[in-house]
């Protein structure tokens, strides 16, 4: 058996930015943190050669071919193998609509799965191109980049959407007390609401086509990732809060999808309550709502928001990791290979 293990994250700013409609023009740039919920994936060899897929549902079929689940069927047939596997999925959240990124988790973990059933260790940039190619290229997903990027690499960081395509992975250098800080005075909410990430960022999309209102308001989102990194590294993390603020303002004006009336009560009630700012998590429309408030306003946030459920999280510095690997052989060919390679290694000293 083996199993990943991938963390979700928080994106600060920046988001929509590393959509290819709007980075392949301009660039853009995200600052986002890896947290402490998880999309596990187990992969073992099952003794014929069916493919057993379980998540909501439970697959048993023949062929990779006949897999209904798009992303692993893509990830098979890209990274194998082509039979004689049971894989299953668990997650701490819900695993559509939370604004978490957990999908892209789920697939960057499964690659890393897969890698490692493979007999070899993927590195953090193959994990997060892949799955970028997966979900993006042969899903034909309207997603963006910034969560593969940020389920495999892990930590606080910046991601920069380069025009030619490629990303740059830059850590904030900022002090552990400002990390303990910022982690500190963040609170999250489950709305009880889920959507189509997918639409949501179609019809972003469409308006970053064709109207230069919604350019220039990107443009300036973009720029909101770059002033939390500046206030980062100087030591403020209320900044952050501010700039959450503005930043959920131009946000929700883009489309008419990433609010709502419930939203928009609990925030300006979070906000009543005294938090400096905060978003909904993700494309927007539901999922969880990211709220940051100083320690002296942190209880009354908590009443103001008593519909809803508060989900304790933790910032995490690793991205997707093996966390078991224990292969099992059911190939006679393969255990005389793996016998093989042992005694080699025996006899010279390895």
């Amino acid at each position: 058996m083996i199993i990943s293990k991938t963390p979700t994250r928080l994106s600060f700013a920046g988001g929509g930015s590393d959509i290819a409609s709007y980075y392949r023009e301009f660039g853009g740039a995200v600052v986002s943190v890896a947290i402490d919920k998880y999309v596990y994936l187990t992969l073992q060899q099952r003794f014929d050669h069916s493919i057993r897929i379980g998540y909501s549902r439970t697959e048993e079929v023949e062929t990779v071919d006949d897999i209904q689940h798009p992303i692993v069927r893509h990830c098979l047939k890209l990274v194998g193998p082509s039979q004689g596997i049971e894989i299953t999925s668990h997650a701490d959240i819900p695993s559509r609509g939370s604004g978490l990124g957990s999908s892209s988790s789920f697939t960057v973990g499964l690659l890393n799965g897969l890698s490692a059933y493979q007999g070899r260790r993927a590195s953090p940039q193959e994990l997060a191109e892949t799955a970028c190619h997966v979900e993006i290229d042969l899903n034909k997903d309207p997603i963006g980049k910034q969560d593969q990027y940020a389920a495999a690499f892990g930590e606080l960081r910046m991601y920069r959407f380069h025009p030619d395509g490629s990303v740059s992975v830059e850590p904030l250098i900022c002090s552990t007390h400002t990390v303990e800080k910022l982690q500190r005075n963040l609170l999250m909410f489950y709305t009880g609401m889920t959507r189509s990430a997918g639409d949501i960022l179609t019809e972003q999309t469409q308006v970053l086509g064709s109207k230069q209102d919604a350019i220039t308001k990107m443009h300036r989102m973009v720029q909101h990732a770059y002033d939390v990194r500046r206030e980062l590294e100087s030591g403020n993390p209320d900044g952050v809060g501010h700039i959450l603020h503005e930043t959920w303002l131009l946000k929700r004006s883009l489309t008419n999808g990433i609010s709502n009336s419930d939203i928009d009560r609990w925030y300006e009630a979070a906000r009543n309550a005294g938090a400096l700012g905060g978003k909904i998590l993700g494309a927007g429309g539901g999922g969880f709502l990211l709220i940051y408030v100083r320690p002296e306003q942190r209880e009354a946030v908590k009443i103001a928001l008593k519909e809803l459920r508060r989900i304790p999280f933790r910032f995490e510095r690793e991205g997707s990791k093996i966390i078991f690997y224990q292969p099992t052989t059911l190939d006679p060919e393969r255990e005389e290979f793996e016998n093989g390679e042992r005694e080699r290694a025996q006899r010279s000293g390895l």
